[in-house]
């Protein structure tokens, strides 16, 4: 994965050196991916499965995991005191020992209790868990950041040029948020700006609709405007934009046409989708015909990060979403 930003993650690491942990420790793809992060010395993974399931599946598909660790749910010394603890942060469901056991000993909340205690900085499922599988026990027990109230995600959109300087745009929310509200949109907005400027993108933000400045009418472009407006109060420091139709956000010629007065108009590298559809089309036909690669969904607003990975990725995919997730943990 060769893209502007994707260097200073690495330097960033190399700088404060992190772990993350790998649910799914005897997939072929994360042990591809595991042995890649041991021969560097930014990321060190942690590997979660049987050690003799885990050692027997790199040696049967051929990876060296020599000085991973290697952390199994059913024999782990700290499993009281990590009974006891969602115990304490499930109390509100009254929570009980052995219910607390009986989800430990799966590695999707396994994992996440190893983040919330310090054990790891950072986890990366979904390879063969589902994206609520990875998500809900982030939700149950890592919970959102202080002052947000909601966790979205975002795609990072990568396109080669032949210049070498690669085309890089966030989107959100794409895969989490089925039908956002105003509220939940700014903080979407500011959520995937400043995920995009650890990529190098200078963001500049389009609430996307299908009217541009009251074209069309309506109560999706109300919510949209009103979204951008609450977006602009709660960060005066980012270019945001809204509501604008998608070719006004993008190109120049039509923005000199349709709002010529617009900073953001006509050079949007960051686009808020009004719902899931719509994002989750809009992102794909970039994909798929506009030829770019997409990495994410990167989760956004966790107190820690977390990552879901698709069920069909592949082990270079893996790498550079860890390399992506570790790079999120805030000094």
């Amino acid at each position: 994965m060769a893209m502007q930003g994707f260097g200073m993650m690495i330097d960033k690491l190399k700088k404060s050196p992190k772990t993350i942990v790998f649910t799914e420790g005897t997939d072929a793809r994360i042990l591809e991916a595991a042995s890649r992060l041991l021969a560097s010395n930014f990321l060190a993974p942690i590997l979660i499965g049987g050690e003799k399931e885990v050692k027997d599946a790199a040696e049967e598909y051929g990876y060296n995991i020599r000085g991973a660790q290697i952390m199994d749910p059913l024999h782990y010394d700290g499993m009281e005191e990590m009974v006891e603890k969602l115990c304490e942060l499930r109390k509100s469901k009254n929570m009980q020992p052995e219910e607390a056991r009986k989800l430990l000993s799966q590695g999707n909340y396994f994992g996440t209790m190893l983040v919330k205690m310090g054990v790891a900085d950072a986890l990366l499922g979904g390879a063969t868990y589902s994206t609520a599988d990875t998500v809900r026990p982030a939700l149950q027990i890592i919970k959102t950041k202080p002052g947000h109230s909601v966790v979205s995600s975002c795609f990072i959109m990568v396109r080669p040029s032949a210049t070498g300087e690669n085309e890089v745009l966030a989107m959100g929310d794409c895969a989490i948020n089925i039908k956002p509200n105003e509220d939940e949109l700014a903080e979407i907005a500011v959520c995937a700006a400043d995920c995009g400027k650890i990529f190098g993108i200078d963001p500049k933000i389009a609430f996307l609709s299908y009217s541009t400045f009251g074209s069309g009418s309506g109560e999706d472009v109300d919510k949209m405007r009103n979204a951008a407006k609450k977006a602009k109060e709660m960060r005066p420091d980012l270019a945001i934009e809204g509501e604008l139709q998608f070719d006004a956000a993008v190109s120049p010629r039509v923005a000199r046409t349709k709002c010529p007065e617009s900073e953001v108009a006509g050079h949007a590298n960051t686009f808020v989708f009004p719902d899931i559809n719509a994002g989750n089309i809009g992102y794909k036909i970039a994909q798929r015909l506009g030829n770019f690669d997409a990495y994410g969904p990167i989760l956004l607003g966790m107190n820690a990060p977390i990552n879901d990975l698709s069920r069909g990725c592949n082990a270079e995919e893996v790498y550079s979403m860890a390399i992506i997730t570790a790079a999120l943990v805030e000094e």
